[in-house]
């Protein structure tokens, strides 16, 4: 009798585990998803997109699978949807053994907005890839003034690139101001109103904020935070700054 209920026992294991491999070897899962998890990178330097926001964008295209098999559940579907979004710039999706859905998302990340005076309004990321900013908000430099796209992404790009790339001018730094004869001048947060660039390039920019870094670090804390309204770095060995009652003095 023993002997013929460990037959019957092995017997049952066998076919327990015939059944198991047949299912995870065809893919099936007849599961319910429970859950969606996902994950978005970089979202502590930018809100564009969150976790919430992912989710919105699958129900509103229909394809929420909470209470639906893993097995109906169309993965690739997902990610197309998610890459219609012009910030997302990767979308992975999979399946987990504990019914959960899981997706990843890279986001494209703008380092330059763009409000010109001829209307165009749009965000700049890294590569040059123009982003509408349906709703969306971040606290990036924004560029002001006479612009027009081929200027945005040749002339100012590697601009916002560098003071994005500088500690000191990234915190300093709001706006950038293109004049109608194509000079540039920057908004900065305290210290004076306008700090001068000139018809600057990527070259120049590099010594200019190295300046700007020593004239706010070593000059405006002796002479005063408020005593100067312009300072101009358009010049390769001199700063020269203008005072509120319209003096002026070189450095």
């Amino acid at each position: 009798m023993k002997t013929f209920f460990k037959l019957f026992l092995l017997l049952g294991l066998s076919v327990y585990l015939i059944f198991a491999f047949t299912r995870i070897a065809s893919g099936k899962d007849e599961g319910l998803c429970k859950a969606v998890s996902v994950t978005v990178n970089d979202s502590s330097r930018a809100g564009f997109i969150n976790a919430d926001e992912v989710k919105r964008l699958i129900t509103a295209a229909r394809l929420d699978p909470v209470g639906k098999k893993m097995d109906d559940i169309n993965s690739e579907a997902i990610e197309k949807v998610l890459l219609k979004n012009p910030f997302i710039k990767n979308a992975k999706c999979y399946k987990t053994a504990g019914g959960e859905l899981s997706v990843y998302v890279a986001q494209r990340l703008p380092v330059l907005r763009v409000m010109a005076d001829n209307g165009e309004n749009y965000y700049m990321d890294n590569n040059g890839q123009v982003m509408n900013p349906q709703g969306y908000s971040a606290d990036l430099i924004v560029a002001t003034g006479n612009i027009n796209r081929k200027y945005a992404g040749k002339q100012l790009l590697p601009i916002a690139r560098q003071i994005d790339d500088n500690n000191f001018a990234g915190n300093l730094i709001t706006q950038i101001y293109v004049t109608p004869k194509g000079e540039i001048d920057l908004v900065p947060r305290i210290g004076c109103d306008i700090i001068h660039l000139g018809k600057t390039d990527t070259a120049q920019i590099v010594r200019q904020l190295a300046h700007l870094q020593t004239f706010y670090t070593k000059v405006l804390p002796t002479v005063g935070w408020d005593a100067y309204r312009e300072i101009n770095l358009e010049y390769t060995n001199q700063i020269v700054c203008k005072k509120h009652n319209a003096g002026k003095k070189h450095s």
